[in-house]
């Protein structure tokens, strides 16, 4: 298999910089297993990785790919000289060091030091694990912190978090032997931990009530998960790995487990407590998954996370349920300790009452003989009194024993009251201790239960700035969606303000050539306009003079008429004679009218061009009917007719003002106009 390597000049350098790092050397000090051999002490070290493409055939199989700190132990390296020997493997890097190199595999034992090799695997491998599974808690705890919610079970930088101890719970692991061949889980170390810490029973029964779980390694990943949420892992693995003797019977004597990266990892896991999760056990798969190390999630930067506002109130609500939790804890196990310690004094309690009763028997006891005693010293005085004086000197030598073992008897009753005395203050001092102790409980409960209250606000706080940001984010994309529509109004309505200054533009340039043209008109037919509307209104002036003169003629001979009946039918034609040199007049009038009124309306295009000589009409052109003095031209088409067919006023292209127009060109021009663009 290929492996990537450090440069020379990097493994050089690494080389050069160990003993500044690692202190001053000591080759007489024998050495540990993860600086390469537990055995090792004066001898030569051979070289502990040969170059890529060298191998053994007894060699080891490699095994699966770990991140390896550049160190002197490897690849192109040579053997070192005997007289001094560096160490083969360094504390991991500080912040502002280079990342670690990846190893794909670890090269084969070569040159004589095939005996080391395992050794320095396993030390690389729990050096690699311990490290992977600091970027993971880490990792963990700051994306957790930064989203502010309760975790699931599909959150990436949590499952990843499970892969890791996974890898590190298998380091090691001792292989037993089954009908269907080998198998390697660590369900059974995770067994234990209800043996060692009672509190875990709960957690194993559930894991094995489970009703998905059918291998040992689907229920050592739900043991995990349901650790975690009890928020007890760290002190369930602490427990653990306080026990060797346990774990030797499940790891080998160079796994994680058994050195002190595990204990390492232990510590770690207490950071942990800081994060909610949740899992949902039911229904997940968990004796089918594959545990791979995801690297791309530890390489990549991790400061490009931009925080809100909502994000720091989370994180200090988070920051007071954790110390409430902590001191919750804290109490929880002082008020474990008092109990404990209550215990104790109710049985020393017990256990002077008993012997306060003992002492008060042998009191009595001895009250009894010491009467005993007395009656018989006074009978044998008497006795002595009465009998011969030979005998007195046998007697007093009793007497004198009796007085004696008197004595004695008495100094014993007051060393047993003494003793009882002592016992008696002893015991009014533990009351009072006892007392003491019920009322610091007390106080505790009344912390704990004021506590358990803030806990319960801190948590109800915590939903409602949750249920507020959702609300919040709601609000948020409800606006960017009305910002985005307002936008595309804002283009649109752009887009429309410059079709109409580009309509405006160019009707203020059509006006300011009709203005143009008006000028240029009546520059050229100014003075004729002038004297055609003198000539009009004489006309008019004589029109009217004429009407009424006709109106007197009509009225007189209407007159005559009723005067003399008989007359008015022999006389017709002069009448007609009349009639028809008033219609000559009106068209000899409406002429100059006509002309002065085409020339208005058509001031540019007829220029160039003489005045038709057209003879007026007499009739309207839709109801053939006599105009007489009413009659109108249409300024559209040119028609005559009367004032019931063209009642209608409309702005003209050649003209600024309403003209007068007939009522088909009104309709066709209003047609015209409603389908044009505005």
């Amino acid at each position: 298999m290929a492996e990537t390597s450090p440069p020379p000049t990097a493994a050089a350098e690494s080389c050069s910089e160990e003993p500044a790092r690692g202190g001053k050397q000591r080759p007489e000090e024998p050495r540990r297993a993860p600086a390469g051999g537990a055995d090792r002490e004066d001898e030569a070290g051979p070289p502990l990785a040969s170059p890529a493409g060298q191998s053994e055939p007894g060699s080891p199989v490699a095994a699966p790919f770990f991140l390896l700190y550049p160190g002197d132990g490897g690849a192109g390296f040579v053997a070192r000289p005997p007289p001094q020997q560096q160490r083969s493997w360094r504390t991991p890097p500080s912040p502002g060091s280079p990342l670690p190199f990846l190893l794909l595999n670890y090269p084969s034992g070569g040159g004589g030091g095939g005996k080391h090799h395992p050794n320095y695997l396993m030390a690389n491998e729990r050096m690699n694990l311990m490290n992977m599974a600091k970027l993971s808690i880490k990792g963990l705890i700051e994306s957790a912190l930064n989203l502010g919610r309760t975790l699931d079970s599909d959150y990436a930088p949590l499952q990843q978090f499970f892969v890791v101890m996974e890898h590190c719970l298998k380091h090691g692991l001792k292989a037993k032997k089954t009908f269907l061949g080998q198998n390697k889980s660590f369900w059974g170390p995770l067994e234990l931990v209800e043996k060692l810490v009672p509190e875990a029973a709960e957690i194993t029964a559930s894991v094995k009530d489970l009703p998905g779980l059918k291998t040992p390694v689907g229920r050592g990943r739900a043991w995990l998960r349901l650790a975690l949420m009890q928020k007890k892992l760290s002190e369930y693995m602490k427990a653990l790995i306080n026990k060797k003797e346990l774990l030797s019977e499940f790891y080998e004597p160079n796994a994680l487990m058994m050195e002190e990266e595990g204990a390492i990892i232990a510590g770690l896991l207490v950071g942990l407590n800081v994060i909610d999760a949740n899992f949902c056990m039911k229904g997940e798969d968990l004796d089918s998954q594959v545990g791979v190390i995801d690297f791309s999630m530890y390489l990549k930067d991790g400061n490009s996370s931009k925080g809100s506002e909502g994000d720091g109130q989370i994180t200090a609500i988070l920051d007071q349920k954790n110390y409430v939790e902590e001191l919750n804890r804290h109490l929880n196990a002082t008020v474990n300790n008092l109990q404990a310690k209550v215990d104790a004094l109710e049985k020393s309690n017990t256990k002077l009452t008993e012997e306060l009763a003992v002492a008060n028997n042998r009191i009595i006891t001895l009250q009894e003989e010491m009467e005993r005693v007395k009656e018989e010293s006074s009978y044998i005085l008497e006795s002595n009194r009465k009998g011969p004086k030979p005998d007195r000197t046998s007697e007093g030598q009793a007497l004198s024993e009796a007085r004696k073992h008197l004595k004695e008897e008495t100094q014993l009753r007051l060393d047993v009251e003494k003793e009882l005395e002592i016992q008696i203050s002893m015991r009014q001092e533990m009351e009072l201790a006892m007392k003491m102790l019920e009322k610091d409980v007390c106080e505790k409960q009344d912390a704990l239960v004021s506590l358990r209250q803030q806990l319960d606000d801190l948590r109800a706080l915590k939903h409602e700035l949750a249920f507020k940001l959702q609300s919040s984010d709601l609000g948020v994309k409800q606006k960017s969606e009305l910002n985005s529509r307002l936008e595309e109004k804002t283009n649109q309505m752009a887009a429309t303000i410059k079709q109409l200054e580009q309509r405006l533009r160019q009707a203020e340039r059509g006006r300011q050539s009709a203005e143009l043209d008006n000028r240029l008109f009546k520059q050229d037919f100014g003075d004729k306009i002038n004297s055609l509307q003198l000539e009009v209104e004489a006309l008019t002036r004589q029109r009217n003079h004429l009407e009424l003169e006709l109106k007197q003629e009509r009225e007189r001979r209407l007159q005559n008429s009723r005067s003399i009946p008989g007359k008015g039918s022999q006389k017709p034609e002069p009448k007609m004679d009349g009639k028809h040199k008033i219609q000559e007049e009106n068209v000899k009038l409406n002429k100059p009218l006509e002309e002065s009124h085409r020339l208005q309306s058509h001031p540019v295009d007829q220029q160039d061009q003489t005045l038709p000589s057209e003879k007026p009409q007499k009739y309207c052109q839709l109801c053939q009917e006599d105009c007489g003095l009413t009659k109108n031209v249409c300024r559209n088409c040119r028609g005559t007719f009367c004032n019931i067919c063209s009642t209608n006023e409309l702005p003209l292209p050649s003209s600024i003002k309403p003209e007068r127009v007939c009522n088909p060109c009104h309709e066709h021009l209003m047609k015209q106009y409603s389908t044009s663009p505005s």
